[in-house]
């Protein structure tokens, strides 16, 4: 039903005064002298009642200014702070909150009977605070934990922003006309190409800026879900008689709205599950040598890219042992299983639909509902959760969100002649095989395909296959390993008989799979878009969205490709593991390298595993802070290494030059090494020579620094770099500028 635009700005202000109403509330229990938290509360209830005095919700200002009545008493200090007064309070906000909804779904005020509120908020003063027990509070329950529907149709943008982003549109709309006038013109020459695209970058740097600016405008402290825990922690932790101290850092840490909302209710679950399966009650805490007061901490952070969110407890841990006896009497694994199981994996087992440590059904937990639906929720938002638990200390869950759904780094791919989209946030590398390679290293195992990555069995899946992009003969099954030839061919599509191998290496929850694929586009910044309702139930797809030229790309779901050839089945993840163990030999292990020339035609390599990205950068894009050569990259300030002055013990962080002659020189291949957290590094080489997989058998041991040892790669003499003593001996004259713009 549509509701007047002054009713739906109210509400819109009132869930806002309610939602810091609850927490201040759960403050002034525990701190009961602090006068600024009581003037709080009766500043946001004045609010509310003064509105819906001008509305003309009579029952609604009937009830704000009982509950002001009781306060102003506080204010006065002529009664003290007591549970029961909280109470009280508490019923006039969930007395609000009823009023609030019935006016957000039917456009009127509650009819529901509040007589036994006021008869308590009127006995309370007289009797010293306390609490007078009628029908209406016994019943009480926790509140509830949904979002209000008009709560997630609007959000407060900062002026300043929406002013930035009218005058970048206006810019834009300029951009774009004369983008248009150069394309009206049927002359071409120099100088209009040069105009053209002088325009052209003009109108990618605006378009950038406003996808910026729109995107900070659906941002949102994660405050805005956390500010309802207080109030969640404090009524949870009366029913199950334990004493909680909730701590909360990051709260302004932010999310796009709709993650906001879809991991508000994943979010509370893992609250409840703290608060009823790992804290103790006072008496054993005691006996246990600890606190009486249990803490629960949720912290938030941002970290390359991503959201990190951990709720974590002081509890008594979660036993692994345990676990599985639990599981194999719910006959959810074996005893084979249960043998074979690491603690991690027996920790996961909480994930599983139906399983429940709970020895008794409560109101809060026990019916083995919940902890799946978590995951899945997660997992649906493109984010991970995992578990550490220490037995007698605590449990942490963490969570990795990515910071907005709308807007996604991806790895475009072609397949059968389309091309799909791949999250970079489930991308974790490439691999490359020539024909040679790929018939003799692709093996099969219990009738999997797999390949052998760095000594470990990785499973293949065969994007043409899965999709039905081609009319493929039936993949036998085999069940041994070594049949690996003709197998492998029946895989591949015809575009693929003649050309490499490409295994694009993506995240399944915890096991690594590799998507075999025609083509490796680019890396490309894509706008989602959800799928129609007839292609939903298609679990292979994540959405779709729309390229450059028109066309749409639909986005693969790595999850949904795993479960769909069941990669992730536990029988066939626990045979691969067993293989894996089985194959290590004394031999050494094949790594990925990255082979390179640099310092006067020296062969050099790096573990493919510590690069982060090849770049070429012209140098007019090098500028310098001192003495040492930076470039604006990703935005940071990424310090430049030249390998040929640290290798042949020149200065360590440059070299020096004539600047006005570097300009005319050709683009300077970088390699991008990556730090902890977000920090970079270029390491400046002379040539990029090639990727190899082989295994390192060390020839000899070099005197210098930087260079880690030697060996025979590729049948060339070849030295490893010390990545870390490279980037301290090469960064010793000035500390790294790693700092964003």
């Amino acid at each position: 039903m549509e509701i007047d635009e002054d009713l739906k700005e109210f509400l819109v202000e009132g869930y806002e005064h309610l939602n810091q109403l609850e927490g201040d509330l759960v403050a002034l229990e525990q701190s009961t002298s602090d006068p600024e938290v009581i003037n709080r509360i009766y500043r946001h209830l004045h609010t509310i009642k003064g509105n819906s005095g001008f509305l003309g919700l009579e029952k609604l200002q009937e009830i704000t200014h009982g509950g002001e009545n009781l306060l102003s008493r506080l204010r006065e200090a002529s009664i003290p702070v007591t549970p029961g007064i909280t109470n009280a309070l508490l019923q006039v906000i969930d007395a609000i909150r009823d009023h609030f909804e019935s006016l957000e779904t039917t456009g009127e005020e509650s009819s529901r009977d509040r007589t036994a509120l006021f008869n308590q908020l009127n006995a309370l003063p007289v009797e010293n605070g306390e609490r007078i027990k009628d029908e209406e509070s016994e019943t009480q329950t926790p509140i509830s934990n949904s979002p209000s529907p008009i709560t997630n149709s609007a959000i407060r943008v900062d002026v300043n922003l929406l002013d930035k982003l009218m005058n970048l549109v206006g810019e834009l709309v300029l951009c774009r006309n004369q983008i248009l006038e150069f394309a009206n013109k049927q002359a071409v020459n120099a100088e209009h190409d040069d105009a053209f695209k002088s325009a052209s970058g003009r109108l990618n740097l605006v378009t950038s800026e406003l996808q910026e600016g729109v995107m900070k405008t659906r941002m949102q402290p994660i405050r805005t879900i956390w500010s309802k825990f207080p109030r969640v922690v404090r009524d949870i932790a009366v029913s199950l008689n334990k004493q909680v101290q909730l701590e909360m850092e990051g709260e302004e840490t932010e999310l796009d709205k709709t993650l906001i909302e879809a991991i508000a209710n994943p979010l509370t679950h893992l609250v409840r599950n703290c608060l009823d399966h790992g804290l103790e009650t006072p008496d054993v805490r005691t006996a246990a040598g600890k606190s009486e007061v249990g803490r629960l901490l949720l912290r938030a952070y941002h970290e390359s890219g991503h959201v990190n969110i951990e709720v974590s407890d002081d509890g008594k841990g979660i036993d692994p042992e345990n676990l599985k006896q639990k599981a194999l009497q719910q006959g959810i694994i074996t005893p084979t299983q249960a043998l074979q199981m690491t603690e991690q994996e027996a920790l996961h087992l909480i994930f599983l639909p139906s399983f429940s440590t709970s020895k008794t059904v409560t109101n809060i937990s026990g019916r083995g509902v919940g902890m799946d639906v978590v995951r899945a929720n997660i997992e649906r938002i493109s984010g991970t959760i995992d578990v550490e638990t220490w037995l007698g200390k605590g449990t942490t869950f963490k969570l990795k969100i990515p910071l907005t759904l709308a807007i996604i780094p991806t790895l475009i791919i072609t397949s059968g002649g389309d091309r799909y989209a791949i999250s970079q946030v489930n991308l974790l590398e490439l691999v490359r095989l020539d024909r040679e390679q790929a018939e003799q290293r692709i093996e099969w195992f219990h009738g999997t395909p797999v390949y052998r990555l760095r000594g470990n069995l990785l499973p293949l899946v065969y994007l043409n296959q899965v999709l039905q992009l081609e009319n493929n003969t039936e993949v036998q099954e085999y069940s041994g390993i070594g049949k690996t030839s003709n197998a492998h061919k029946q895989n591949l599509s015809p575009e693929q008989e003649d050309e490499t191998i490409n295994i694009v290496v993506v995240q399944a929850t915890e096991k690594p799979f590799g998507l075999v694929v025609d083509v490796i586009n680019d890396t490309q910044e894509i706008v989602v878009k959800p799928l129609g309702k007839p292609l939903k139930s298609l679990a292979c797809f994540a959405g779709a969205t729309i390229m450059g030229d028109g066309k749409v790309v639909l986005i693969l779901d790595v999850q949904g490709l795993a479960q769909k050839t069941l990669i992730t089945s536990p029988d066939k993840e626990k045979a691969l593991v067993n293989e894996d163990s089985q194959s290590v030999n004394s031999a050494a292990i094949p790594q990925q390298l990255l082979v390179f020339h640099a310092a006067n035609q020296r062969r050099l390599a790096i573990p493919l595993s510590k690069v982060s990205r090849l770049e070429e950068f012209s140098r007019d894009r090098i500028e310098y802070l001192g003495d040492q050569e930076v470039i604006q990259y990703r935005q940071h300030i990424m310090p430049l290494i030249h390998l040929s002055a640290v290798l042949s013990n020149g200065s360590p962080g440059f070299q020096v030059r004539d600047r006005q002659s570097e300009i005319s020189e050709d683009k300077q291949p970088v390699i991008v090494v990556s730090l902890e957290g977000d920090k970079q590094v270029g390491l400046v080489v002379d040539q990029v020579l090639d990727i190899v997989e082989q295994g390192i058998n060390i020839k000899g041991v070099s005197p210098q620094q930087a260079i880690l040892c030697s060996a025979v790669i590729q049948g060339k003499v070849t030295e490893i770099i010390d990545v870390h003593a490279l980037i301290e001996q090469g960064l010793s004259v000035v500390k790294p500028m790693l700092v964003e713009i």
